[in-house]
Protein backbone atom coordinates (compact mmCIF):
# COMPACT_ATOMS: atom_id res chain seq x y z
CA UNK A 1 0.00 0.00 0.00
CA UNK A 2 1.26 3.62 -1.10
CA UNK A 3 -1.60 5.21 1.37
CA UNK A 4 -0.69 6.87 4.27
CA UNK A 5 -2.45 8.75 7.00
CA UNK A 6 -1.91 11.34 8.76
CA UNK A 7 -2.41 12.19 12.17
CA UNK A 8 -2.73 15.61 14.71
CA UNK A 9 -1.52 15.00 17.75
CA UNK A 10 -0.89 16.91 21.30
CA UNK A 11 -1.11 16.00 24.42
CA UNK A 12 -4.18 14.02 25.85
CA UNK A 13 -5.49 12.17 22.59
CA UNK A 14 -2.54 10.68 21.70
CA UNK A 15 -2.31 9.29 25.35
CA UNK A 16 -5.63 8.28 24.84
CA UNK A 17 -5.83 6.78 21.57
CA UNK A 18 -2.56 4.68 22.31
CA UNK A 19 -2.23 3.80 26.15
CA UNK A 20 -5.60 1.49 26.06
CA UNK A 21 -3.40 -1.21 25.69
CA UNK A 22 -1.25 -0.83 28.45
CA UNK A 23 -1.32 -3.57 31.04
CA UNK A 24 -0.18 -6.94 32.55
CA UNK A 25 3.22 -7.42 32.75
CA UNK A 26 6.09 -7.29 30.59
CA UNK A 27 6.51 -9.91 28.39
CA UNK A 28 9.80 -11.98 28.81
CA UNK A 29 9.95 -14.24 25.46
CA UNK A 30 8.08 -15.33 23.24
CA UNK A 31 5.52 -17.49 25.00
CA UNK A 32 4.51 -18.58 21.53
CA UNK A 33 4.07 -22.11 21.23
CA UNK A 34 1.20 -22.23 24.47
CA UNK A 35 3.49 -24.71 25.74
CA UNK A 36 4.47 -26.82 22.68
CA UNK A 37 3.36 -30.20 21.60
CA UNK A 38 6.39 -33.16 20.79
CA UNK A 39 4.23 -34.36 17.84
CA UNK A 40 4.60 -31.29 15.82
CA UNK A 41 7.17 -29.29 14.43
CA UNK A 42 8.47 -26.01 14.89
CA UNK A 43 8.55 -23.12 12.84
CA UNK A 44 9.81 -19.41 13.57
CA UNK A 45 8.40 -16.20 12.85
CA UNK A 46 11.61 -13.87 13.39
CA UNK A 47 11.07 -10.00 14.88
CA UNK A 48 13.68 -7.41 14.53
CA UNK A 49 12.93 -4.49 16.05
CA UNK A 50 14.22 -1.85 18.91
CA UNK A 51 13.71 -3.78 21.87
CA UNK A 52 15.89 -1.30 24.21
CA UNK A 53 17.09 2.17 23.49
CA UNK A 54 15.03 5.04 23.04
CA UNK A 55 12.71 3.69 20.40
CA UNK A 56 12.22 0.49 22.63
CA UNK A 57 8.44 1.74 23.30
CA UNK A 58 7.60 0.96 19.70
CA UNK A 59 9.64 -2.13 19.61
CA UNK A 60 8.13 -4.07 22.33
CA UNK A 61 5.02 -2.73 20.64
CA UNK A 62 5.81 -4.73 17.59
CA UNK A 63 6.92 -7.78 19.42
CA UNK A 64 4.05 -8.57 21.56
CA UNK A 65 1.65 -7.81 18.74
CA UNK A 66 3.28 -10.77 16.53
CA UNK A 67 3.44 -12.78 19.97
CA UNK A 68 -0.13 -12.47 19.95
CA UNK A 69 -0.92 -13.27 16.30
CA UNK A 70 1.34 -16.75 16.81
CA UNK A 71 -0.15 -17.47 20.06
CA UNK A 72 -3.66 -17.55 18.70
CA UNK A 73 -2.83 -19.53 15.57
CA UNK A 74 -1.62 -22.20 17.52
CA UNK A 75 -4.00 -22.28 19.54
CA UNK A 76 -6.59 -22.50 16.65
CA UNK A 77 -4.35 -25.11 14.96
CA UNK A 78 -4.14 -23.09 11.92
CA UNK A 79 -0.80 -24.85 10.62
CA UNK A 80 -1.52 -28.28 10.67
CA UNK A 81 1.38 -30.35 11.89
CA UNK A 82 3.30 -26.97 12.99
CA UNK A 83 3.81 -24.79 16.01
CA UNK A 84 4.63 -21.34 15.50
CA UNK A 85 7.70 -20.12 17.22
CA UNK A 86 8.36 -16.00 17.88
CA UNK A 87 11.86 -15.18 17.32
CA UNK A 88 12.80 -11.54 18.83
CA UNK A 89 16.10 -9.48 18.01
CA UNK A 90 17.02 -6.43 19.21
CA UNK A 91 18.52 -4.27 16.65
CA UNK A 92 18.51 -0.57 18.75
CA UNK A 93 17.15 1.35 16.14
CA UNK A 94 20.21 1.30 14.19
CA UNK A 95 21.34 -0.43 11.35
CA UNK A 96 24.69 -2.72 12.45
CA UNK A 97 22.35 -4.87 15.31
CA UNK A 98 19.71 -5.18 12.44
CA UNK A 99 22.14 -6.57 10.61
CA UNK A 100 23.67 -9.05 12.81
CA UNK A 101 19.96 -9.76 13.54
CA UNK A 102 19.11 -10.73 10.15
CA UNK A 103 22.20 -12.57 10.06
CA UNK A 104 21.20 -14.91 13.09
CA UNK A 105 18.05 -15.81 12.22
CA UNK A 106 18.84 -16.31 8.53
CA UNK A 107 21.09 -18.99 9.74
CA UNK A 108 18.55 -20.75 11.81
CA UNK A 109 16.82 -23.18 9.45
CA UNK A 110 13.51 -23.22 11.63
CA UNK A 111 13.30 -19.28 10.52
CA UNK A 112 10.70 -18.83 7.89
CA UNK A 113 9.53 -15.41 7.82
CA UNK A 114 10.75 -12.30 9.68
CA UNK A 115 8.58 -9.09 11.30
CA UNK A 116 10.56 -6.04 10.77
CA UNK A 117 12.02 -3.46 11.02
CA UNK A 118 10.76 -0.66 12.35
CA UNK A 119 13.41 2.14 10.98
CA UNK A 120 13.17 2.07 7.43
CA UNK A 121 17.80 3.08 7.69
CA UNK A 122 18.07 -0.14 9.67
CA UNK A 123 15.62 -2.10 6.64
CA UNK A 124 18.18 -0.92 4.36
CA UNK A 125 20.62 -2.88 5.82
CA UNK A 126 18.33 -5.85 6.61
CA UNK A 127 16.93 -6.79 3.55
CA UNK A 128 19.52 -7.78 1.18
CA UNK A 129 20.59 -10.51 4.16
CA UNK A 130 17.19 -11.87 4.35
CA UNK A 131 16.83 -11.84 0.43
CA UNK A 132 20.14 -13.67 -0.03
CA UNK A 133 18.53 -16.39 2.11
CA UNK A 134 14.80 -16.29 0.37
CA UNK A 135 13.55 -15.35 3.87
CA UNK A 136 9.79 -13.09 3.32
CA UNK A 137 10.02 -9.92 5.57
CA UNK A 138 6.67 -7.96 6.20
CA UNK A 139 7.02 -4.50 7.72
CA UNK A 140 4.49 -3.05 9.95
CA UNK A 141 6.63 0.61 10.04
CA UNK A 142 9.12 1.33 7.31
CA UNK A 143 7.66 4.30 5.11
CA UNK A 144 10.20 5.31 3.00
CA UNK A 145 9.43 4.66 -0.61
CA UNK A 146 12.45 3.30 -1.98
CA UNK A 147 12.58 0.16 0.31
CA UNK A 148 9.85 -1.28 -2.52
CA UNK A 149 9.96 1.07 -5.07
CA UNK A 150 13.46 1.44 -6.12
CA UNK A 151 16.35 4.39 -5.72
CA UNK A 152 14.01 6.41 -7.76
CA UNK A 153 10.81 5.55 -6.63
CA UNK A 154 9.12 8.29 -9.44
CA UNK A 155 11.31 8.43 -12.11
CA UNK A 156 12.04 4.68 -12.40
CA UNK A 157 9.99 2.59 -10.16
CA UNK A 158 12.01 -1.23 -9.90
CA UNK A 159 11.26 -3.57 -6.73
CA UNK A 160 14.44 -4.21 -5.64
CA UNK A 161 13.64 -6.66 -3.04
CA UNK A 162 11.57 -9.71 -4.34
CA UNK A 163 11.31 -10.97 -0.36
CA UNK A 164 9.98 -7.41 0.92
CA UNK A 165 6.38 -6.01 1.96
CA UNK A 166 4.70 -3.75 4.19
CA UNK A 167 1.45 -3.63 6.30
CA UNK A 168 1.54 0.32 6.49
CA UNK A 169 2.01 3.28 3.52
CA UNK A 170 4.42 5.48 2.77
CA UNK A 171 6.44 8.82 2.95
CA UNK A 172 5.11 9.10 -1.12
CA UNK A 173 1.42 9.95 0.62
CA UNK A 174 2.21 10.78 4.04
CA UNK A 175 4.86 13.91 3.22
CA UNK A 176 2.13 15.01 0.79
CA UNK A 177 -0.70 14.74 2.76
CA UNK A 178 0.45 16.29 5.76
CA UNK A 179 1.86 19.32 2.85
CA UNK A 180 -2.33 20.12 2.01
CA UNK A 181 -3.11 19.91 5.33
CA UNK A 182 -0.90 22.73 6.44
CA UNK A 183 -1.11 24.82 3.57
CA UNK A 184 -4.66 24.39 2.54
CA UNK A 185 -6.38 23.49 5.75
CA UNK A 186 -4.33 25.31 8.86
CA UNK A 187 -3.36 28.03 6.17
CA UNK A 188 0.07 27.96 7.41
CA UNK A 189 2.03 29.44 4.03
CA UNK A 190 5.40 29.86 5.50
CA UNK A 191 7.05 26.48 7.26
CA UNK A 192 10.53 25.89 8.27
CA UNK A 193 11.45 21.81 7.62
CA UNK A 194 14.35 19.95 10.34
CA UNK A 195 14.88 17.00 9.94
CA UNK A 196 17.92 14.34 11.65
CA UNK A 197 19.41 13.11 8.83
CA UNK A 198 18.28 9.40 8.91
CA UNK A 199 16.45 7.55 5.73
CA UNK A 200 13.36 7.92 7.32
CA UNK A 201 13.52 11.10 8.58
CA UNK A 202 15.48 12.75 5.05
CA UNK A 203 12.79 11.23 2.90
CA UNK A 204 9.96 12.14 4.68
CA UNK A 205 10.83 16.17 4.92
CA UNK A 206 11.78 15.83 0.90
CA UNK A 207 8.50 14.68 0.35
CA UNK A 208 6.35 17.10 2.46
CA UNK A 209 8.72 20.06 1.28
CA UNK A 210 8.16 19.09 -2.45
CA UNK A 211 4.27 19.07 -2.10
CA UNK A 212 4.34 21.98 -0.21
CA UNK A 213 6.27 24.34 -2.82
CA UNK A 214 4.12 22.86 -5.75
CA UNK A 215 1.26 24.16 -3.33
CA UNK A 216 2.84 27.62 -3.23
CA UNK A 217 4.06 27.33 0.45
CA UNK A 218 7.51 28.95 1.08
CA UNK A 219 9.67 26.83 3.23
CA UNK A 220 11.53 29.84 4.84
CA UNK A 221 14.48 27.46 6.57
CA UNK A 222 15.44 23.70 6.10
CA UNK A 223 17.62 22.61 9.18
CA UNK A 224 19.03 18.96 10.72
CA UNK A 225 19.81 18.38 13.76
CA UNK A 226 22.07 15.33 15.29
CA UNK A 227 19.49 12.43 16.49
CA UNK A 228 22.80 12.00 19.20
CA UNK A 229 22.10 15.34 20.95
CA UNK A 230 19.22 16.88 23.25
CA UNK A 231 20.15 20.46 22.97
CA UNK A 232 19.05 22.16 19.80
CA UNK A 233 19.61 25.79 20.80
CA UNK A 234 21.48 26.85 17.58
CA UNK A 235 18.59 25.11 15.25
CA UNK A 236 15.60 26.81 17.04
CA UNK A 237 17.49 29.74 17.13
CA UNK A 238 18.02 29.82 13.15
CA UNK A 239 14.51 28.80 12.75
CA UNK A 240 12.77 31.68 15.23
CA UNK A 241 14.19 34.20 13.40
CA UNK A 242 12.88 33.03 9.95
CA UNK A 243 9.14 33.77 11.59
CA UNK A 244 7.66 30.39 10.20
CA UNK A 245 3.53 29.49 10.62
CA UNK A 246 4.86 26.08 11.94
CA UNK A 247 8.22 23.10 12.07
CA UNK A 248 7.75 20.39 10.27
CA UNK A 249 9.88 17.65 11.70
CA UNK A 250 11.18 14.41 9.46
CA UNK A 251 12.00 11.61 12.67
CA UNK A 252 11.14 10.54 15.82
CA UNK A 253 9.97 11.18 18.93
CA UNK A 254 12.92 10.77 21.06
CA UNK A 255 14.02 13.81 19.55
CA UNK A 256 11.04 15.77 18.34
CA UNK A 257 9.84 15.89 22.21
CA UNK A 258 12.54 17.67 23.33
CA UNK A 259 12.61 19.81 20.31
CA UNK A 260 9.11 20.74 20.53
CA UNK A 261 9.73 21.32 24.06
CA UNK A 262 12.74 23.76 23.40
CA UNK A 263 11.00 25.83 20.72
CA UNK A 264 8.36 26.60 22.71
CA UNK A 265 10.68 27.48 25.53
CA UNK A 266 12.59 29.70 22.85
CA UNK A 267 9.38 31.86 22.35
CA UNK A 268 8.89 29.77 18.98
CA UNK A 269 5.37 28.80 19.82
CA UNK A 270 3.95 27.36 16.49
CA UNK A 271 2.62 23.69 15.94
CA UNK A 272 5.36 21.42 15.51
CA UNK A 273 4.55 18.73 13.16
CA UNK A 274 5.98 15.21 11.92
CA UNK A 275 5.40 11.75 10.86
CA UNK A 276 4.19 8.53 12.30
CA UNK A 277 7.79 8.50 14.01
CA UNK A 278 6.47 10.62 16.81
CA UNK A 279 2.97 9.39 17.15
CA UNK A 280 3.40 7.69 20.51
CA UNK A 281 2.82 8.95 24.02
CA UNK A 282 6.47 8.93 24.77
CA UNK A 283 6.38 12.32 22.65
CA UNK A 284 3.98 13.74 24.74
CA UNK A 285 6.24 12.90 28.09
CA UNK A 286 9.09 14.47 26.56
CA UNK A 287 7.62 17.20 24.79
CA UNK A 288 5.42 17.73 28.20
CA UNK A 289 2.61 20.50 27.91
CA UNK A 290 3.87 22.10 25.15
CA UNK A 291 3.06 19.71 22.85
CA UNK A 292 -0.49 21.17 22.85
CA UNK A 293 -1.72 21.24 19.13
CA UNK A 294 1.58 19.76 17.75
CA UNK A 295 0.88 17.08 14.96
CA UNK A 296 1.62 13.87 13.56
CA UNK A 297 1.11 11.74 10.63
CA UNK A 298 -0.04 8.02 10.97
CA UNK A 299 0.44 4.39 9.04
CA UNK A 300 -3.55 4.25 9.70
CA UNK A 301 -6.39 5.68 12.05
CA UNK A 302 -6.04 4.97 15.88
CA UNK A 303 -5.78 1.76 16.60
CA UNK A 304 -8.77 2.05 19.43
CA UNK A 305 -10.81 3.59 16.67
CA UNK A 306 -10.85 1.14 14.21
CA UNK A 307 -14.03 -0.99 14.35
CA UNK A 308 -11.95 -3.79 12.74
CA UNK A 309 -9.18 -3.54 15.79
CA UNK A 310 -11.65 -4.30 18.71
CA UNK A 311 -11.11 -7.99 19.23
CA UNK A 312 -7.11 -7.28 18.77
CA UNK A 313 -7.24 -4.61 21.76
CA UNK A 314 -9.29 -6.70 23.56
CA UNK A 315 -6.99 -9.79 22.73
CA UNK A 316 -4.42 -7.78 23.78
CA UNK A 317 -5.04 -6.10 27.25
CA UNK A 318 -5.78 -10.05 28.09
CA UNK A 319 -2.87 -11.40 26.90
CA UNK A 320 -1.16 -9.44 30.43
CA UNK A 321 1.53 -7.41 27.84
CA UNK A 322 2.74 -4.79 30.50
CA UNK A 323 3.73 -2.79 26.96
CA UNK A 324 1.16 -0.91 24.76
CA UNK A 325 0.79 -2.23 21.30
CA UNK A 326 1.43 1.54 20.54
CA UNK A 327 1.63 2.89 17.49
CA UNK A 328 2.89 0.01 15.12
CA UNK A 329 1.13 -2.73 17.06
CA UNK A 330 -1.94 -3.54 14.81
CA UNK A 331 0.06 -3.70 11.65
CA UNK A 332 2.60 -5.54 13.15
CA UNK A 333 -0.12 -8.42 13.91
CA UNK A 334 -1.41 -7.78 10.42
CA UNK A 335 1.99 -8.53 9.57
CA UNK A 336 2.41 -11.74 11.00
CA UNK A 337 -0.87 -12.77 10.06
CA UNK A 338 0.16 -12.18 6.53
CA UNK A 339 2.74 -14.53 6.80
CA UNK A 340 1.27 -16.96 8.84
CA UNK A 341 -1.38 -17.01 5.62
CA UNK A 342 1.53 -17.60 3.64
CA UNK A 343 3.07 -20.39 5.86
CA UNK A 344 -0.53 -22.38 5.42
CA UNK A 345 0.44 -22.79 1.54
CA UNK A 346 4.15 -23.32 1.70
CA UNK A 347 4.28 -25.83 4.58
CA UNK A 348 2.25 -28.53 3.31
CA UNK A 349 4.67 -30.17 1.85
CA UNK A 350 7.70 -28.99 3.48
CA UNK A 351 10.09 -30.90 5.38
CA UNK A 352 11.57 -27.79 7.18
CA UNK A 353 10.79 -24.08 7.61
CA UNK A 354 14.31 -23.64 5.44
CA UNK A 355 12.78 -25.66 2.67
CA UNK A 356 9.54 -23.97 2.58
CA UNK A 357 11.14 -20.12 2.67
CA UNK A 358 10.92 -19.48 -1.64
CA UNK A 359 7.49 -20.76 -1.23
CA UNK A 360 6.23 -18.82 1.29
CA UNK A 361 7.63 -15.94 -0.93
CA UNK A 362 5.83 -16.94 -3.42
CA UNK A 363 2.61 -17.21 -1.77
CA UNK A 364 2.56 -13.94 -0.31
CA UNK A 365 1.04 -12.83 -3.72
CA UNK A 366 -2.40 -14.38 -2.96
CA UNK A 367 -2.79 -13.06 0.56
CA UNK A 368 -5.79 -11.62 1.15
CA UNK A 369 -7.84 -11.16 4.86
CA UNK A 370 -9.72 -8.99 6.56
CA UNK A 371 -6.83 -8.24 9.00
CA UNK A 372 -6.77 -5.61 12.12
CA UNK A 373 -5.92 -2.45 10.55
CA UNK A 374 -8.67 -3.36 7.62
CA UNK A 375 -8.47 -5.57 4.10
CA UNK A 376 -4.66 -6.61 3.87
CA UNK A 377 -3.88 -7.66 0.58
CA UNK A 378 -0.43 -7.57 -1.96
CA UNK A 379 -0.87 -5.95 -5.06
CA UNK A 380 0.65 -3.77 -7.78
CA UNK A 381 -1.29 -0.76 -7.57
CA UNK A 382 -0.12 2.03 -5.06
CA UNK A 383 -3.03 4.02 -3.78
CA UNK A 384 -3.08 7.83 -3.63
CA UNK A 385 -6.07 9.77 -3.28
CA UNK A 386 -6.50 11.09 0.44
CA UNK A 387 -10.40 13.20 1.11
CA UNK A 388 -11.46 14.99 3.91
CA UNK A 389 -14.79 13.11 5.16
CA UNK A 390 -15.76 14.45 8.72
CA UNK A 391 -15.29 16.15 11.91
CA UNK A 392 -15.73 15.04 15.34
CA UNK A 393 -15.46 16.42 19.02
CA UNK A 394 -12.69 18.92 19.62
CA UNK A 395 -11.37 17.16 22.91
CA UNK A 396 -10.81 14.32 20.58
CA UNK A 397 -10.22 15.48 17.14
CA UNK A 398 -10.64 18.02 14.63
CA UNK A 399 -10.42 16.03 11.58
CA UNK A 400 -10.67 12.46 10.13
CA UNK A 401 -9.90 11.91 6.85
CA UNK A 402 -10.35 8.99 4.70
CA UNK A 403 -8.61 7.68 1.66
CA UNK A 404 -9.90 6.12 -1.24
CA UNK A 405 -8.32 3.95 -3.90
CA UNK A 406 -7.02 5.52 -7.09
CA UNK A 407 -4.76 3.43 -9.16
CA UNK A 408 -1.39 4.77 -10.53
CA UNK A 409 1.70 3.49 -12.75
CA UNK A 410 3.61 1.87 -9.89
CA UNK A 411 4.76 -1.63 -9.83
CA UNK A 412 5.55 -2.23 -6.60
CA UNK A 413 3.19 -4.91 -4.14
CA UNK A 414 2.25 -3.09 -1.24
CA UNK A 415 -0.64 -3.57 1.27
CA UNK A 416 -3.58 -1.92 0.99
CA UNK A 417 -5.21 -0.25 4.03
CA UNK A 418 -7.92 1.96 3.79
CA UNK A 419 -8.14 4.27 6.28
CA UNK A 420 -6.65 7.64 7.27
CA UNK A 421 -6.87 10.45 10.01
CA UNK A 422 -5.74 13.38 11.17
CA UNK A 423 -6.78 15.08 14.73
CA UNK A 424 -5.50 17.59 16.92
CA UNK A 425 -5.60 17.11 20.51
CA UNK A 426 -5.72 19.10 23.24
CA UNK A 427 -4.41 19.02 26.89
CA UNK A 428 -6.40 18.81 29.81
Amino acid sequence: MSQRSIISVGATMLVASLALSACGTRGGGSDSSDGGDGDKKVVKIGVIAPLSGDLSALGLGIQHSVELAAKQANESGELDGWTIEVEPKDDTGNKEPGQNAATDLVADEQVAGVVGTLNSSVAEGVQPILDKADVVMVSPANTNPTLTRGPKPEEDPKRTYANYFRTCTTDAVQGPFAARYLYETAKITEVATINDKKTYGQGLSEAFTAEYEKLGGKIVAAETINPDDDKYDAVVSRVKSKKPGAVYYGGEYPQAGPLSQQMKAAGLKVPLMGGDGIFSPEFVKLAGKSSEGDRATSVGAPTNKLESAKKFVSDYEAAGYEDPYEAYGAYSYDAARAIIEALKVSLKDAESPQEARQATIDAMKDVSFDGVTGKVAFDEAVAKAITLASCVSRKKAMGFFRATSASSAGKTPNIWMPTSTIALVMST
